[in-house]
């Protein structure tokens, strides 16, 4: 069970029976986006302590803003919650409690505790004060209760438009915390909510909703993000006044916050909207249907979120670790297969020209605990990356060359004798022998060589499509530019390599879109689950092969 302050303060809790019920979370995102890796790490949090202590844990959608908000998010979400492996106990809205919402605030107002103010934005915002100065106190805050129960009675039949009043708790106009300078509760939107409908035109926002839904739940732990550490006073004030007994608790912890990446959904909104990806989805953004369609599996999501822990202050995770565990989790469930990225032909000249036999390749290598074969066809004509040929190679190129010797994965060796050349000069062709006692890979006569290159057999290879995904910004943080200087101005223009004419073996083509693999030497991969048929084979590059994290960490 992993460790860390928030499960330290559940246990003893519980050790003391100190809410006299069981444990009970909620992971509450409000349905106007897609969730994202830093959602991610609150779901294995909230599910998870919930799993750990017998408790239970609630699905809550905040949807207490019907301009924004819409049943497709709800779909969105409840996919990617069962998709990372966790099943809530109960499916709860917050707009399901309007009506108890509105009752606590008629209750408020006839105890001089809200009043409706009919200021504007701007008028309310200037009368808080600054963090030096007190606030000064609306011309309505000396209405009697019974004329603010009647206007805002009025305000729930819909008599007023949008923006004429709203109303406000009555806390303290001289209060350190600026959120508890009399904050609005509730204000009018003239708007069709997705779920309600028409039915309300008076809208509570979120810090009346929230904590309030957390105490009609009976959640005992409200886990939320550091940003919300100041909105902690009102979420009590609030379940306070409205006489709840053993009221939720509020814990803060620190947000996600990764290397070449932004996790705002205003900014991940304005990356799709303005075209700068293709969609909620684009295996470059970091939403949890973005990692999917890349690759990513669920168990290698909730292994980062137990890595990173869950800590106190905000720090930045490196993007390295993040690649560096889904790396871990893929080699030891993926199977292994032969596919080069940019082809270039080789001739085995003394392999007989109708000659094709099946070499058997190992899906798994030996330290992974799954086991499998396939058979892939060897011809006279094969493909070979054309990374693995120098013409004039340097002194620790260990791959093939004009003369030199190297072993074909899972085959035999072969030595280069000639080079092809077309009219502008470059390399077409590589005229190669082969040693046909060599097969396996080992030479009789024990001869050693250096290399070891993959290849697929050319008239066996399915052509393929790869898509090669790298960070989407060129610096670590784009969250901190210089004033003035938009966050998409950084954007990395090679985020997206489109490799056409791939070649692969044809194991594959029976697959199901959305099997992933390892293109061995190459790195891991997953047919696009929207786009790759049996007739056009299209892999998304999960993550290279190298790690860049085990050098940092060596350090």
């Amino acid at each position: 069970m992993p460790s860390d302050f928030i499960r330290e303060m559940v246990a003893a809790d519980v050790a003391s029976g100190r809410f006299g019920r069981t444990i009970a979370t909620r992971f509450p995102p409000e349905p106007n986006g897609f969730l994202h890796l830093g959602h991610a790490k609150s779901i294995c949090l909230n599910f998870g302590i919930a799993r750990e202590y017998a408790g239970r844990c609630n699905l809550r959608f905040d949807d207490t803003n019907p301009a924004t908000e819409d049943v497709r998010y709800v779909e969105a979400i409840t996919r990617d919650v069962e998709w990372l492996g966790f099943r809530w106990d109960e499916e709860r809205y917050a707009s399901d409690y309007f009506a108890q919402l509105y009752a606590i605030a008629e209750s408020l107002v006839e105890r001089d505790r809200a009043y409706v103010d009919t200021q504007n934005e701007e008028q309310i915002r200037e009368g808080r004060g600054t963090v030096t100065t007190p606030g000064v106190a609306s011309p309505d805050r000396s209405r009697a209760p019974a004329d603010n129960l009647a206007l805002l009675r009025r305000m729930k039949a819909g008599e007023f438009p949008d923006g004429a009043m709203v109303l406000r708790a009555k806390i303290d106009l001289a209060h350190p915390n600026m959120i508890m300078r009399d904050p609005i509760l509730l204000r009018i939107r003239h708007a069709h909510h997705y779920r309600q409908g028409d039915a309300w035109c008076l809208y509570p926002l979120y810090d009346f909703a929230h904590g309030l839904s957390d105490a009609i739940e009976g959640i005992t732990h409200s886990l939320c993000t550091l940003e919300f550490k100041d909105n902690r006073e009102i979420y009590d004030w609030l379940v306070r006044e409205a006489g709840f007994e053993r009221p939720p608790e509020q814990t803060e912890f620190a947000r996600l916050q990764l290397d070449y990446t932004v996790l705002s959904k205003r900014k991940l909104l304005r990356l799709v909207n303005d075209g700068h990806v293709s969609g909620w989805d684009d295996p470059r953004m970091p939403t949890i249907a973005g990692i999917r369609r890349r690759g990513v599996t669920p168990e290698g999501v909730r292994d980062f979120a137990e890595t990173i822990g869950v800590a106190r202050k905000d720090a930045r995770a490196e993007l390295a670790l993040f690649e560096h565990t889904v790396r871990n989790d893929l080699n030891m469930r993926v199977p292994r297969v032969l596919c080069v990225v940019n082809p270039l032909k080789v001739v085995l000249t003394n392999y007989p020209e109708s000659q094709v036999e099946e070499i058997e390749a190992s899906y798994y290598p030996h330290d992974v605990p799954l086991t499998g074969s396939r058979m892939v066809p060897f011809s006279r004509e094969l493909w070979i990356d054309r990374d693995d040929f120098m013409e004039d190679p340097p002194k620790k190129f260990f791959r093939l060359a004009p003369g030199r010797e190297v072993r074909l994965r899972y085959g035999y060796f072969i030595r280069c004798q000639e080079v092809v050349k077309n009219a502008a000069g470059e390399v077409v062709e590589l005229r190669c022998t082969y040693d046909p006692t060599t097969r396996g890979g080992n030479a009789p006569d024990g001869r050693k060589v250096q290399g070891t290159i993959h290849w697929v057999s050319a008239a066996h290879a399915r052509d393929a499509e790869l898509r090669l995904y790298d960070r989407l910004f060129t610096v670590a943080d784009p969250d901190d530019l210089p004033e003035g200087t938009d966050f998409t101005s950084v954007l990395n223009p090679a985020s997206l390599t489109v490799v056409h004419a791939a070649k692969i073996e044809p194991s594959v083509t029976a697959d199901a879109p959305g099997t992933r693999y390892q293109f061995e030497r190459t790195g891991y991969f997953m047919s696009d689950p929207v786009d790759s048929t049996a007739e056009r084979l299209v892999f998304n590059r999960t993550v290279t092969l190298r790690d860049s994290w085990e050098k940092v960490k060596d350090k």
